[in-house]
């Protein structure tokens, strides 16, 4: 596989994340965090992808990821977010939420804050199982069916909706600036609202028959009613929250569990997916015409009716492709990105060109050649 570097880091990676470039820059990323589970000592790192002096210009590839700066962590890390350019929320086994802060010019990282035991049973800690940042913002959910709201610039909580889920939480993202989505382990999307004082949510949908947990949850960057999820049959499940109650389409993915799924950030047509049989796929709209995407509206007429909703600018092809989810017809194409089958691929991340992946195979995988 052309344009991949494999670190060794002798701990299993539990996730990685980019740090974020400024939108007016084109720059690609160059630091990405990572955070570790199972290990008997757990920690958060930072990596960077720059150049350091040696320089191999000609094709963009300046070598392995380089550690600029790590510490420990209490409890596995089960998610992680940047919180901005210095800061990075972790979500803990313990049920801690922590902030980090990355010193850039030391390269040292301190604790901001900490909110030991927020997720908790009565007698035991329960894991917080994710988060999602809008600075100052921060929302995590549990294993204690929770939905908690901090302020970073905040010591106490905002807002606890104390029996979101009589079930275990497993992911949360928003879908608009005061919304936000979860997933569970009954096979349940809801949409919450936080403009309500109500704690119920504003709307649930669910897979139909078995009730597959659902592990992971994104939400089209430019389409904010498409949603896309994955979970312990390994399916890919894409939703539009706008109509129904059930997913849209469901395409077979993977073999084992589905950890992470992903749409790029600028060019939503790109979709990535990990699971714990090993592989990690980049799943493209493709459309088999030399006509640009945006108009190419009209090939298929049921979906565009169906999505006569976008908005103004919307990419209807786009619309239409996510939404037939009709493989078999060459809308989709899927890539395998990994040489081969590791232990899991536990989480990736994706922004530009670059794809950072984490495995139990105590690996990190860096791509600065995606194909977007």
């Amino acid at each position: 596989m052309e344009g991949i570097n494999a670190k060794y880091v002798s701990q299993k990676i539990s996730k990685t994340r980019w740090r974020l470039v400024s939108h007016s820059s084109l720059q690609q990323p160059d630091i990405f965090a990572t955070g570790s589970w199972d290990n008997e000592v757990n920690k958060i790192s930072f990596w960077s992808i720059g150049n350091h002096g040696g320089s191999d210009m000609d094709d963009g590839f300046e070598g392995d990821p380089q550690l600029l700066c790590e510490y420990k962590h209490d409890g596995d890390v089960l998610d992680l977010q940047f919180l901005d350019q210095e800061r990075i929320v972790t979500t803990s086994s313990t049920g801690a939420v922590t902030i980090f802060r990355h010193h850039q010019n030391s390269q040292t990282i301190s604790v901001s804050h900490c909110w030991p035991r927020a997720h908790r049973y009565p007698c035991d800690n329960a894991p917080c199982t994710g988060v999602v940042c809008s600075s100052p913002e921060i929302v995590t959910v549990g294993e204690d069916g929770k939905i908690i709201v901090f302020r970073a610039d905040q010591e106490g909580v905002i807002r606890v909706i104390e029996n979101a889920d009589s079930s275990t939480i497993h992911a949360v993202t928003y879908l608009r600036t005061t919304e936000i989505l979860t997933v569970n382990s009954i096979g349940q999307l809801k949409l919450w609202d936080f403009r309500q004082q109500s704690d119920a949510p504003s709307q649930i949908l669910s897979l139909s028959g078995d009730r597959v947990p659902l592990h992971c949850v994104d939400r089209h960057p430019n389409q904010q009613h498409i949603v896309a999820t994955g979970g312990q049959d390994g399916m890919l499940c894409v939703w539009d929250v706008r109509q129904g109650s059930t997913p849209f389409s469901l395409m077979e993915a993977h073999s084992a569990e589905m950890w992470e799924v992903h749409f790029h950030p600028t060019n939503p047509d790109h979709l990535f997916t990990c699971s714990e049989d090993g592989s990690l796929l980049h799943w493209e709209t493709s459309t088999h015409t030399d006509m640009p995407s945006f108009l190419q509206g009209g090939r298929n007429n049921s979906m565009v009716s169906r999505s006569a909703m976008a908005p103004a600018g919307g990419n209807q092809s786009l619309i239409s492709a996510w939404l037939s989810g009709d493989s078999s017809k060459g809308r989709l194409e899927t890539t395998h990105m990994l040489p081969s089958q590791t232990l899991s691929v536990n989480s990736l991340d994706v922004l530009g060109q670059c794809l950072v992946c984490g495995t139990d195979g105590e690996a990190i995988f860096v791509n600065r050649q995606v194909p977007v």
